[in-house]
């Protein structure tokens, strides 16, 4: 497919309100005479929308060094195109979490940070696209306030940013952020809102096209628990509000500044449990807000609206996931990592005054990168060019070698307990806080060390989205692969109550399992992410699981070498700043338990050390399995999905309890469907 030809009508700011402490004062267009608009008058508006592209701007995997055509923002472009042949008037707008992902991402904030005048890479393919706003979701905060402000082009008014540097490049969009504020200003870090005057092309009542203009309003709202993942580079700089209190604050302010439409971009999910204004995925409350008219989704990772969704938040009360509607709010969700684009045709009508939505003909639909026959869209040429120099740097660094590996480090067989890309991680994050603590720490220098890690991949976005590093070299794309996030190493001091209440919630990851059912169980929840699967691996430390039993009652024979381990015995525990701020909300780790807050990087870190032990071996660094089911037979299968005909892999870890029943599983995503026997 050629280079898509991409059509911009007049997209024209009006005055907003610009209370963000960096935000480029608004200046008022001359607007184009035109003849006003009769009431009756009809026209559908797209909004079309991105979200959780983090950084992939190619379809390239960084961490296997080769193409991965199922992701990427250069093929979500040909379907955009296709969708702004089929609506001309259209809005494209992006959710967030667009910064940070990628081995691409981690080069240009990290390795070889962008100069002023430089422009993110995956900035420039979305000015390319012509993007006509855009939200900012929690992983916009992983880099630090100082690098956000400066490759949005804003300045900051907050502790950490120098105020005295010059404003440097951002993207050609507006960026909307209304709930999260300056401590040093009390206002909002980003312009709250934006006004855009949309000049479309719409039916008369007598059925003639006519030019008019929509005055669509867009608002964005991060997770209010930024606050905690990101406690070390926002705590005493920036504060939140909560989504709904937020948007009661400023739509009203939208209105009266003339807006038609209020779109919100809103980096979260659904959640009916009560509203707080802390809740990381408010959605559900924000369209029980008056003047909502469509809400754009994100930071789950999912798809909506999905038929076939069986993801709880999909299933709540008042959500429509067929129609894409959250308590009659036109609502969508577009995945991750461009697989798919947004689309609500808004079917609008002049009353007279203003432009309303006619629910009862707006659409709403996810679009895939993939065809039906399992191909996909060619990518966007264009892109690819506009970032070749990024990529092929990019490529270069990762490539350089840092130690060996005589084993395949693997999260295929995570979830049945192959521990292979786990325990070096666990090795690595143990050693720096026992070294941290015995330097700094003395009075902590008598309490055991433990450290926590999970399966980051674990095929939540597909048949390839696992971890697998291959016998021999070790280099730097493989330590991003064993680690994915940028987070900070941390130690939390819990008891062995708290330990095992951490274990404990960890085990949520699998459904309940009932040994009298004849019929096949899935083994895995697939509502408790392999990311918050924390495990330990240390010959100090056993532990066995019971899926029998329900959440909260699963871990039984903890022991910390070979003795039970004591409800108030200490631990110091090494963990990341997501988990130890709250991430995952886990029992007992809310940011108090700290005692080392590490500036390092775990990735980092885990670099260091590989480098330092020179080779790894198995024996050594992937065998130190810590915990095991409880044997239980069972009257029918217990199943799991994992990528297909890797079952040698899990032989190779002592993992001999599993069979592949099925290379593929017939859900038509590629999987294959395995057994475990858990009498054995």
């Amino acid at each position: 497919m050629p280079t898509p030809t991409i059509l911009r009508l007049f997209v024209l700011p009006v005055p907003v309100l610009l209370a963000a402490c960096g935000t480029v004062p608004s200046v008022t267009p001359s607007m184009p005479a035109m003849p006003a608009t009769s009431a009756g008058s009809t026209v559908t508006l797209a909004l079309l929308e991105t979200t959780d592209l983090h950084a992939n701007v190619l379809s390239y995997d960084y961490y296997k060094l080769q193409a991965e055509p199922s992701i990427g923002l250069e093929r979500t472009a040909s379907v955009i195109a296709q969708a702004r042949a089929q609506f001309p008037n259209n809005l494209l707008l992006d959710n967030g979490d667009t910064i940070q992902g990628t081995a691409l991402a981690d080069y240009q904030a990290l390795v070889k940070p962008l100069a002023c005048d430089q422009t993110l890479a995956i900035y420039k393919a979305m000015n390319l696209l012509k993007v006509d706003g855009g939200g900012i979701g929690n992983h916009e905060f992983n880099y630090g306030l100082a690098f956000l402000s400066q490759v949005t082009g804003n300045r900051f008014d907050v502790d950490s940013v120098d105020a005295a540097k010059p404003r440097c490049a951002g993207p050609q969009f507006p960026q909307v952020l209304a709930n999260v504020y300056s401590v040093k200003s009390g206002k909002p870090l980003f312009a709250p809102y934006h006004i855009i005057n949309k000049q479309v092309t719409a039916s008369g009542p007598d059925g003639k096209q006519v030019t008019a203009v929509v005055r669509v309003g867009i608002i964005g709202f991060a997770p209010p628990t930024i606050m905690s993942w990101d406690k070390r580079w926002l705590e005493g700089r920036v504060y939140t509000q909560g989504v709904r209190e937020t948007a009661e604050k400023y739509i009203p302010e939208m209105r009266a500044k003339g807006a038609d439409l209020v779109v919100a971009i809103s980096h979260g999910g659904l959640d009916n449990s009560p509203y707080s204004p802390t809740m990381e995925n408010g959605n559900y409350y924000l369209s029980q807000v008056s003047g909502v008219d469509a809400m754009l989704i994100g930071h789950s990772h999912q798809l909506f609206p999905n038929a076939a969704s069986t993801v709880p938040q999909f299933n709540l009360p008042g959500v429509d996931k067929v129609r894409g509607l959250v308590n009659g709010v036109p609502t969508v969700m577009a995945n991750l990592w461009g697989k798919h684009l947004g689309v609500i045709g808004l079917h609008l009508r002049y009353d007279g005054k203003q432009w309303v939505v006619d629910k009862s003909q707006t659409t709403v639909e996810a679009r895939g990168i993939q065809n039906a026959d399992k191909s996909y869209v060619v990518p966007d040429a264009a892109i690819a060019a506009l970032v070749a120099d990024e990529h092929a740097a990019t490529i270069r660094y990762v490539q350089t070698p840092v130690g060996s590996t005589d084993f395949r480090m693997s999260t295929y067989f995570a979830d049945v307990g192959d521990v292979s890309a786990i325990e070096v991680v666990n090795q690595a994050q143990a050693a720096y806080l026992a070294a941290f603590v015995k330097a700094n720490l003395p009075q902590y220098a008598s309490l055991p060390v433990l450290s926590m890690s999970s399966p980051f991949k674990s095929g939540s976005a597909g048949v390839t989205d696992y971890t697998d590093v291959k016998a021999g070299n070790v280099a730097l794309n493989n330590a991003a692969d064993l680690y994915l996030y940028p987070n900070a190493l941390y130690g939390v001091k819990m008891t062995g109550a708290e330990l095992k209440a951490w274990l404990e919630h960890s085990a949520q990851r699998f459904n309940t399992i009932d040994p009298n059912q004849a019929q096949p169980q899935e083994l895995v929840n697939p509502a408790h992410p392999s990311y918050n699967f924390d495990a330990i691996t240390s010959r100090d430390v056993r532990y066995e699981i019971d899926v029998t039993q329900l959440p909260g009652q699963r871990i039984k024979t903890l022991t910390y070498q070979g003795k039970p381990v004591d409800p108030q015995q200490q631990f110091l525990i090494a963990t990341n700043n997501y988990r130890a701020s709250g991430g995952g909300n886990f029992p007992g780790l809310d940011g108090s338990k700290t005692v080392v807050a590490s500036p390092d990087n775990n990735r980092e870190l885990l670099i260091a050390y590989v480098t330092e032990q020179k080779h790894l071996t198995r024996a050594a660094s992937g065998a130190a399995r810590s915990w095991r089911f409880v044997k239980v037979a069972t009257k029918g299968p217990v199943v799991f999905h994992s990528a297909p005909n890797v079952i040698a892999l899990a032989k190779d870890a002592g993992i001999n309890n599993v069979t592949q029943l099925k290379a593929d599983d017939g859900l038509g995503k590629g999987f294959a469907l395995y057994q475990v026997d858990l009498s054995k």
